[in-house]
């Protein structure tokens, strides 16, 4: 018997269908009603209860309830980082129709990963950083310069206080679809807010893919010096 047997409890978790389509969709870090969990899966909602009682049991996800609504939410990044990573060391997924075709392209130019800004957008960021030299990259995290440190007091964000939470600051996370490093951890959050908060994106209402404003390619063109036309 190895150190941890359960992984092969976890690994079946993950490999039935319906269960892999509900986490994908709670990747986007809101909180959602099983009945909306069960129309994205395309199963009946006794069945999605079924299946949502499995992974709260693993601690995969989490139950909120307000009044008479339940919710659920991945139970926490550490989770979504490693759902993430299977996606990437995952084959691509077979394309059945243009609906598919159309959203898996969303999904790739711009997204949420749970809490952070991820696809072509969120690798192209964490690559301009670089090339800037706000951050540097070593192994599996990301190192904020001197030069960074000011950039991102001037641009708005407290570094002080993201370094106080109780999480990884500044780190590496695999991109699914690039097979890229995007920037994760309390800045990658604290970033994805801050673009949101400033109008550069805006999230979409039945997709973890986010979109663009004008605004947001003015922004990315002056302070990160990317042409997103």
């Amino acid at each position: 018997m190895g150190e941890n047997p359960n992984i092969a409890m976890l690994v079946t978790l993950l490999g039935e269908p319906s269960r892999a389509a509900i986490l994908s969709y709670l990747l986007d870090g809101r909180y959602y009603t099983a009945s909306e969990l069960a129309y994205i899966a395309g199963i009946k909602p006794q069945t999605a209860s079924f299946h949502l009682a499995k992974m709260i049991d693993s601690r995969l996800i989490n139950l909120e309830k307000q009044g008479r609504h339940r919710y659920y939410h991945i139970h926490n990044h550490e989770v979504a980082q490693t759902i993430e990573t299977l996606f990437a060391i995952s084959p691509p997924p077979v394309i059945k129709s243009l609906r598919q075709a159309s959203t898996l392209k969303n999904l790739r130019h711009a997204r949420i990963c749970y809490d952070h800004l991820a696809g072509q957008l969120g690798v192209k960021l964490a690559e301009s950083m670089v090339a800037n030299q706000l951050i540097v990259q070593k192994e599996t995290e990301f190192v904020v310069t001197s030069s960074g440190e000011q950039f991102f007091s001037e641009w708005g964000i407290d570094l002080l206080k993201l370094k106080k939470q109780r999480r990884a600051f500044s780190r590496t996370c695999l991109d699914w679809s690039e097979r890229q490093h995007h920037l994760a951890g309390a800045l990658g959050h604290a970033i994805a807010n801050h673009l949101i908060d400033l109008g550069w994106i805006v999230r979409t209402d039945k997709s973890r893919a986010i979109r663009v404003t004008d605004e947001g390619i003015m922004g990315f063109k002056k302070h990160f010096n990317l042409n997103l036309d």
